[in-house]
């Protein structure tokens, strides 16, 4: 049994809905016509299943050790940039700041999960356009949705992004996060509806060490981006 998650309960529950009360009419209108009937009652199935595929949520194991950052959404490893100066130096200061971009396809599981044990300081969601994913343009351009907090790994603690942003696709941005909440690593926050892009920021510090490079695959809460290296 697929475990769907109830950020698409609208979506999948709605389209099961429909394809029942359609299947229904069309039993009553085309008695006759079985094989008409058979054919457009597979399809309907066909493409329910294909949508409540789209919001399977599905089990992780979230790695036990202390000192990992893991990954915030599934997908593929798109871009890793270091920013001297970031959008968010309210939140870095002056200090260096990666950004590792993940690109979902409407393949991917769209569940979004925190990195790690974050309290949450803020939000900042910023209206825009609807460009592919993929598109550089989407970084900046497109609708999107940043939740600001305070992670804890060990005995560190620093500031870290997710930002959920839209895609040509994917044009709603589910997140119930809100301010002073606390999460622990692993646990879900939210999702985006079809193909879109992810992105986490954490400090840019040589005891912030990255365990992915781009074209990597990676599972939401499950795959470690990050392991904080002890100071001597």
């Amino acid at each position: 049994m697929i475990k769907l998650t109830g950020y698409g309960i609208r979506e999948w529950l709605g389209s099961a809905v429909a394809a029942i009360i359609i299947i229904l009419l069309l039993f009553l209108i085309l008695k006759a016509g079985w094989t008409g009937f058979t054919v457009i009652t597979v399809v309907l199935i066909i493409s329910w299943i294909a949508i409540a595929a789209f919001f399977r949520d599905p089990d992780r194991d979230i790695p036990d050790e202390e000192n990992v950052l893991v990954a915030p959404a599934d997908g593929k490893i798109k871009d890793i940039r270091i920013f001297n100066e970031s959008e968010y130096k309210e939140v870095f200061g002056d200090k260096s700041v990666t950004r590792i971009g993940l690109f979902l396809s409407i393949f991917n599981v769209h569940i979004n999960r925190m990195p790690c044990d974050l309290e949450v300081t803020g939000t900042e969601y910023k209206e825009g356009k609807f460009h592919d994913a993929r598109n550089e343009k989407a970084i900046t351009e497109n609708e999107s949705n940043a939740v600001i907090g305070k992670g804890r790994v060990g005995d560190h603690e620093f500031p870290v992004i997710v930002k959920q942003i839209s895609g040509a696709v994917a044009r709603r941005i589910v997140c119930g996060v809100e301010k002073g909440e606390t999460y622990k690593k692993g646990k879900k926050f939210g999702m985006i509806k079809f193909g879109s892009r992810t992105e986490i920021y954490l400090p840019s510090e040589e005891w912030m060490k990255l365990k992915v490079r781009v074209g990597d695959k990676v599972l939401a809460g499950e795959t470690v981006i990050a392991n904080i290296k002890e100071q001597s």
